[in-house]
């Protein structure tokens, strides 16, 4: 698959050169930041083959060797770890948990889809559920047996290993207890002959008393290793039996989510329950029309209860848990927010220290300071003053107009996120501001001294001069602070227990479940595509607004 997409980037990239032209295409590769793919286009039009035959083999095989290394070092390593956690996850389990992410994603959205379903649809959602689940039970019989069967071989197999070990244990145990009794007994009869001998009598019973300590603490070390070694043979997995405990867990959750499937396309779905209050109220309100003097008041209070069910559940939705991608989405939202309201802080100061030497002496105490306090401190302050200002967040003004808002609203801000962001600023402002104030004060003097001669104000010097020639250090400062805040960010999750990747780390470490460790390593290249998209997005605003001979970095 991998290598498709491969051929697939390739021929887009050819169609593209071919298209667009050469100097159109190299120069959209070199904005976006994938110089590496120059060499491709190049070689497309014939331009010194041999030179780009040699770059794309150092700039584009290289890495992908260097990545096929990696993995099969990946497979290597994890068969030799084990932790408390279980064996590290090697890449084909790894991929098999991503799959299984993604697979509980779409399956929860199908939930949510059933829940709100309603007539001919209903019905055919309903017949395709019923009709696998008939599929299903003989299939989960079968995998009921296959691993039943696996079971027993990998028992007779590992209990054969056991009783060798067990075996073994037991004859060196009597031979020990002998031996530690023979050495007792002559060290009973050393110990009389040494109560009247002399010194180097007694001192050699030390010796004898030293010795016999010795050997049996080698003995009793022995044991413990064949203990350990017995303990360890019992837990190990065996190959046979995790792969059928593996289709079986697989059988198993289709099972619950196509009876939960069926469950929101009956009882549990909207429209309904809404027809099942709906038949309530009728009876209420014939219960109404009929009532005397005595039952009217308990009968209206039937009927005005009955409507305001259904008002619920006419309003209500389906408790979709958070899955990954919407976890992935939030921590994106909320590396932006801290990112917006760090750079709105930066880069007015930024602009300052750099028209103003004085200004940034009195800044200078604050940036040393401040800027290598670590997220892990940054958070609780953030926590508690976000409280403080907020301590209902269900009423709050910002909270209820964050959550009408179309998008954002779905993501249901609260102080946790918003104690995340600002952590976040705190932490990533101050690449932006010193790259800002560098930018700011290494503007050209001709510049200035044109800008002088023209007689223009301080407001047009400023937007028309100074800001655009520190355009390129000012994106190289923001490239920096959004890694780092992307970095500070899941840290911050997973201590403010923010819905996000970190808290699905978190959870997944205190999960104990027998795939838990694979999906954290999904995070992990996650967390890393993720950053190194943000990096390039960065890359291309950056270049967007440098110009030649410009530095874009510092």
């Amino acid at each position: 698959m991998t290598l498709w997409l491969v051929l697939i980037v390739f021929a887009g990239l050819i169609a593209a050169a071919a298209v667009a032209g050469k100097h159109r295409t190299v120069k959209a590769i070199d904005v976006a930041g994938l110089n590496f793919l120059s060499p491709v286009v190049r070689l497309c039009y014939g331009e010194e083959p041999r030179k780009q035959l040699q770059d794309i083999g150092r700039y584009i095989v290289v890495p992908l060797v260097a990545v096929a290394a990696f993995i099969i070092a990946w497979f290597a390593v994890a068969e030799r770890v084990q932790t408390k956690s279980g064996k590290l996850p090697n890449p084909t389990e790894t991929w098999r948990s991503a799959s299984a992410i993604l697979e509980f994603h779409h399956r929860e959205n199908d939930k949510q889809r059933a829940f709100n379903l309603d007539g001919k649809d209903r019905k055919t959602a309903l017949t395709r559920v019923e009709a696998r689940l008939a599929e299903l039970a003989p299939l989960e019989e079968q995998a009921n047996d296959a691993v039943a069967e696996a079971k027993a071989n990998a028992a007779g197999r590992i209990g054969k290993k056991v009783a060798a070990l067990q075996e073994e244990h037991d004859t060196l145990a009597k031979k020990y207890k002998a031996a530690q009794q023979q050495r007792d007994a002559e060290l009973e009869a050393a110990a009389a002959a040494a109560v009247t001998g002399d010194k180097a009598e007694k001192d050699a019973y030390v010796a004898m008393l030293r010795d016999h300590r010795t050997a049996t603490k080698a003995e009793k070390f022995r044991l413990r290793e064949l203990k350990s070694a017995i303990t360890t043979q019992q837990a190990e997995r065996d190959p046979a039996v995790a792969a059928a405990l593996a289709h079986q867990t697989i059988i198993a959750e289709e099972r619950l989510y196509l009876v939960k499937m069926q469950d929101q396309l009956t009882g549990a779905n909207r429209h309904t329950k809404v027809a099942t209050e709906n038949e309530k109220l009728e009876a209420a309100k014939a219960a109404l029309y009929a009532a005397d003097v005595d039952g009217i008041k308990r009968a209206a209070t039937n009927v005005v209860r009955t409507e305001d069910r259904i008002e619920m559940i006419e309003e209500s939705g389906y408790a979709k848990p958070a899955t990954l991608p919407y976890q992935v989405a939030r921590s994106v939202l909320c590396v932006f927010f801290g990112f917006v309201i760090g750079s709105a802080l930066a880069i007015p100061l930024g602009v300052l220290c750099g028209l103003s030497k004085t200004f940034m002496a009195a800044m200078t105490p604050f940036i040393a300071i401040f800027k290598p306090v670590s997220p892990i401190v940054w958070l609780p302050v953030a926590l508690i003053v976000v409280s403080g200002f907020m301590p209902d967040p269900d009423k709050h003004w910002l909270t209820q107009w964050m959550w009408s808002l179309p998008w954002i609203g779905d993501y249901k801000i609260n102080p946790a996120f918003i104690a995340s962001a600002i952590t976040v600023a705190l932490c990533s402002l101050w690449a932006t501001m010193v790259n800002t104030a560098f930018g700011v004060a290494s503007v050209d003097k001709d510049h200035l001294n044109v800008a002088r001669v023209l007689r223009l104000g301080f407001w047009d010097r400023l937007f028309k001069i100074v800001l655009p020639s520190s355009l390129p250090l000012v994106f190289a400062g923001l490239r920096i602070s959004l890694g780092v805040g992307w970095m500070v960010l899941i840290a911050a999750e997973l201590l403010s227990s923010s819905e996000g990747l970190g808290k699905f780390v978190w959870d997944q470490f205190n999960n104990g479940a027998s795939d838990s460790f694979a999906k954290m390593m999904v995070v992990v290249f996650v967390v890393g595509a993720i950053g190194l998209l943000l990096d390039r997005m960065m890359v291309v605003f950056q270049r967007l607004v440098s110009f030649d001979g410009a530095p874009t970095a510092i």
